[in-house]
């Protein structure tokens, strides 16, 4: 039943929706679910999403979908900056390409987009029930961030 859930034009749609809503929609945090955590959530009919991280310019968190009360989507995630000094407008970038989200890959933003100094890319292999990707930026031509991420459908005995 998971993967049916998960499969469905529903579950895609929500889950773009709850993306641009959260981090990459400026979305208001919610109370930590651990020290010095920061959590996001959104909620729509039967789906919850929260997604929770710790750490800034060297972080990891995770996503996670419910359906009525039940988890039956996730992602974890780590990530680094290269650089010692982030270049300006490098967050308002990094959000411009989550906001951006495509419906045939919700898992962060384009494979590929380019504004100004900054390029962007989000390869990924596997299945929403199944998955693994990398996302980039690179500044001036430089590789100045690195996302690695992995996830999939839950199911529960």
């Amino acid at each position: 039943m998971t993967n049916e859930i998960i499969y469905s034009n529903p579950f895609i749609l929500f889950l773009i929706k709850a993306k641009q809503n959260t981090y990459a929609g400026e979305g208001q945090l919610s109370q930590p679910s651990r020290p010095t955590s920061k959590d996001l959530a959104f909620q729509e009919g039967s789906f919850k999403y929260i997604d929770t991280y710790l750490g800034d310019i060297d972080f990891m968190g995770e996503e996670a979908v419910w359906y009525e009360g039940k988890p039956i989507w996730g992602m974890n995630y780590v990530g680094r900056m290269l650089v010692e000094k982030i270049p300006v407008g490098f967050i308002e970038f990094l959000k411009k390409a989550l906001i951006n989200v495509p419906q045939e890959m919700p898992y962060r933003g384009p494979e590929e987009m380019i504004d100004g100094d900054f390029s962007y890319t989000c390869c990924v292999e596997g299945a929403i029930n199944w998955y693994k990707g990398v996302e980039t930026i690179l500044y001036k031509g430089q590789k100045i961030y690195q996302m690695n991420f992995h996830g999939g459908s839950i199911r529960s005995v």
